[in-house]
């Protein structure tokens, strides 16, 4: 069993605050704050001469990004900016015909629309599904989906609701249909497993600022192989080419897999306290964490709901994320958030509620720190 104390030790910001809004931007573990200063000591002191320390470097965080997902092979994880630039990837590259549609839930994060709006301009239209309430159903999905729909795109983990979706059942309704699946990993990834080889995604993309327990400006998204000669490629530089280093020769040879996404200079020292994060979350174990989640997201429930408050995520089975949506018996969810604040507590509100994320380094007395303090 993982040690959630020691794990806990590792979080400087539980000196100061009860922490439980991980849905939004993330305290840094020890480990990342370390990994950034050592990228920073290492070019202030050396300049461009350290820079073959962090190639190497960026090889280890690909192949531990590849590891957190299960994909077959690290050359199919490319690094990005943020979570929308692994979205444009897709919805820019994907070969579009005239009248095709892409199918989405209506409550999905605006980055996870906007770049699917935007290719009106080649005839593509987007159907957003309205949830039922706190539910996406797959049924209202397929329902929408028909002989033009040639992408079928979700968020693993809706960031209102927290409705967490089966994306097994969704990756075999696009296998039978046909269909591109992409997912929106962010609310979900380093917290609760994806293992791209069991589920049939076609293509993902992460921030790290979230779960991941990463910085903002560094993340990484995954393209399955079959699919990277099919999408144009975007955003292309010098490093998308076979021979990146063989500047003073031309020669337009993409790379033969999704490191071709990768055209420039990248995010090194962001990059490497992520994969510190991911090193530490996959030292205590992906299932201890996902349990540890449910454990502190059940408990909240349950010592809310007797409060009076009502809890608006779904809480049925695998439906339950690490995303609660609550509403308070008398205070809007802004006024909820300003006297947390005020307590040292951090929650957030979204969608008309008040939204609490807990991560496995919190504890039950965290969340009665939350509950004493709305």
């Amino acid at each position: 069993m993982t040690d959630w104390t020691a794990f806990r030790a590792q979080f400087p910001v539980t000196a100061s605050w009860a922490f439980l809004d991980h849905a939004a931007v993330a305290p840094l573990p020890a480990p990342a704050v370390a990994a950034l200063r050592a990228y920073a000591d290492s070019i202030a002191a050396n300049g461009g001469t350290a820079v073959g320390k962090w190639v190497g470097r960026m090889a280890e965080v690909r192949a531990l990004a590849a590891r957190l997902i299960n994909a077959a092979d690290a050359s199919d994880v490319f690094f990005v900016p943020n979570t929308t630039h692994g979205i444009g990837v897709i919805a820019e590259g994907f070969p579009w015909r005239a009248g095709d549609n892409v199918v989405l839930a209506a409550e999905e994060y605006p980055a996870n629309q906007y770049p699917w709006m935007n290719l009106a301009h080649r005839g593509v239209e987007v159907r957003a599904i309205p949830s039922r309430g706190n539910r996406v159903e797959i049924d209202d999905l397929r329902a929408a989906m028909d002989a033009h729909t040639r992408v079928l795109t979700a968020s693993a983990v809706q960031f209102a609701s927290g409705f967490r979706t089966d994306l097994d059942a969704l990756g075999a309704l696009c296998r039978e249909r046909g269909v591109f699946f992409f997912v929106d990993a962010i609310q979900a990834l380093g917290t609760f497993p994806i293992d791209v080889q069991r589920t049939p995604i076609d293509a993902l993309a992460a921030d790290s600022h979230k779960w991941l327990l990463g910085p903002e400006g560094a993340g990484f998204g995954y393209i399955r192989r079959e699919w990277v000669e099919r999408l144009h490629p975007i955003g292309v530089g010098s490093f998308s080419v076979e021979n990146p280093l063989a500047f003073s020769t031309i020669d337009f040879k993409l790379k033969p897999h999704a490191g071709r996404w990768e055209g420039g200079a990248l995010n090194v020292g962001g990059l490497s306290a992520m994969g510190a994060s991911i090193e530490l979350l996959l030292t205590a174990g992906g299932a201890n964490v996902e349990r540890r989640v449910i454990e502190l997201t059940d408990y909240l429930c349950d010592q809310a709901q007797a409060r009076g408050w009502a809890a608006f995520s779904s809480r049925a089975g695998a439906d339950k994320s690490g995303i609660v949506s609550l509403i308070h018996p008398a205070r809007g969810p802004e006024d909820v958030v300003r006297r947390c604040r005020a307590a040292g507590v951090a929650v957030n509100a979204r969608g008309g509620r008040v939204r609490v994320s807990p991560h496995a380094y919190n504890t039950e007395g965290d969340i009665d720190r939350f509950l004493e303090a709305s």
